[in-house]
């Protein structure tokens, strides 16, 4: 049987002894060139839970692997590395710097890696045109809609082709239309690199995308579709 990409067994986090625990004994496996949603009304924990997978935030307990590796004996600067090499961000606020035109945004993460300038163009070309943002990128963000703002994201987020893309609430900062389009991308993206995707959304639209779909109460997660 093959071994999921990424592996959470009973992971708790607490940040008051006080108040309840934000997450408690929580176990969820994905598998690579999966796509799965987790739906939660705000301040159940969603954003703590992909900080906690993403090395940002350390659980109070528990277990998380990614691709075998336990991100939990990491120390800060190698989880930094890890998250530099195998992670992708996609998050509501774009996060695009203002002053870099958007080849060089796309960029970042290849940069990052020390990646050859050469073949660092080319898989930035490439990206921008899966994403069809082909020939932008000379543009400044400011010349860019929404839209193609969020498609400037995703394909920072993947140019690297990292094994795990993380997206907290991807489309809030978009109107119905666009935000279709953009979440169609980002699923076809996932499928088409490999690796997996965990989408963090409180829209039911939104979450319908994905193959697996769970919704999170903090302390467990409970399937309601699978495509």
């Amino acid at each position: 049987m093959t071994a999921p990409l990424l592996a959470l067994e009973r992971v708790a986090r607490r940040f008051r002894p006080d108040r309840p625990p934000v997450l408690e004994d929580l176990s969820f496996a994905l598998a690579a060139g999966e796509y799965v949603a987790i739906m939660g009304e705000s301040g159940v924990g969603k954003s703590t839970l992909l900080n906690v997978i993403a090395g940002l935030d350390r659980p109070d307990g528990g277990s998380i692997r990614l691709d075998g590796e336990e991100l939990t004996a990491l120390d800060d600067d190698a989880l930094t590395l890890l998250r530099r090499r195998a992670m992708g961000f996609v998050f509501q606020a774009f996060h695009v710097l203002p002053y870099l035109t958007v080849a060089r945004n796309v960029g970042l993460p290849l940069a990052l890696n020390g990646c050859p300038s050469g073949e660092a163009e080319a898989r930035v070309a490439a990206m921008l045109a899966e994403v069809g943002l082909e020939g932008s990128g000379p543009r400044l963000p400011r010349e860019l809609s929404g839209g193609e703002l969020q498609r400037v994201a995703i394909a920072r987020a993947l140019v690297h082709r990292p094994r795990l893309l993380l997206a907290d609430e991807p489309t809030g900062n978009l109107d119905p239309r666009t935000a279709a389009q953009v979440l169609a991308l980002l699923r076809a993206q996932v499928k088409g690199h490999g690796g997996g995707g965990l989408l963090i959304t409180h829209s039911r639209a939104a979450a319908a995308t994905a193959d697996r779909v769970y919704e999170f109460d903090g302390r467990g997660l409970r399937a309601l579709a699978d495509r």
